[in-house]
């Protein structure tokens, strides 16, 4: 089965890929395609990635799978959410990750209650009118650090403290990160999903 991510981030296909791989799909990113971003004007995680699937699944003609995951702090009530990628340029800075944990870290200062979420939200549609969208959604609690700790991963990675495993989700080994990640369980998931709704009808 010939899937489209409705994703030009080579970080995340690679990833995906790597998920999805025992279902045996194809995953093609949308760029290969010459499909375009898609407009992501809304307030949710599930909407935004809806609105993504629908537009690679009718740019392409294929079912399309798309992802839209970000930061939930409790003390900004859950925000930035799906504007995380651009968070520090509401503060002056630059956009990218060392400028957006800078930012995040300085908007916590003095904060007592330090609890997050990151958040990945999975939307698989078999073609741009399906009714009946496939939805996974992934979802790791922990805490914002007081400073960065470890050099693995990217984004919030340095500063998002997971109390069960002890370390920081830079701390820890790809393998690992991956496989609890929010990104991780939600693929864990959908590949169910997929498995249950789509495959074994033969779609």
């Amino acid at each position: 089965m010939k899937l489209v991510l409705a994703s030009n981030n080579p970080g995340k296909l690679a990833e995906l890929a790597a998920l999805f791989a025992p279902l045996g799909v194809d995953l093609v990113p949308q760029s290969a395609l010459g499909v375009t971003e898609a407009e992501e004007p809304h307030c949710t995680f599930v909407e935004n990635a809806l609105a993504k699937a629908r537009h690679a699944a009718a740019a392409t003609g294929l079912p399309a799978l798309a992802d839209d995951a970000g930061l939930c702090v409790d003390a900004f009530g859950g925000l930035p959410g799906v504007q995380t990628a651009h968070y520090a340029t509401q503060f002056g800075y630059p956009k990218g990750d060392a400028s957006n944990v800078r930012a995040l870290l300085e908007q916590l200062q003095g904060q007592a209650n330090r609890r997050a979420a990151m958040v990945s939200t999975l939307v698989a549609v078999r073609h741009p009118q399906d009714p009946e969208p496939l939805v996974a959604v992934g979802r790791v609690q922990g805490l914002i650090t007081t400073e960065p700790v470890g050099s693995n991963g990217f984004g919030f990675d340095p500063v998002m403290y997971l109390p069960e495993f002890g370390q920081t989700f830079a701390q820890l080994p790809t393998d690992v990160k991956n496989a609890h990640s929010h990104r991780g369980r939600a693929s864990a998931l959908m590949v169910a999903l997929m498995q249950e709704r789509w495959l074994t009808a033969g779609a």
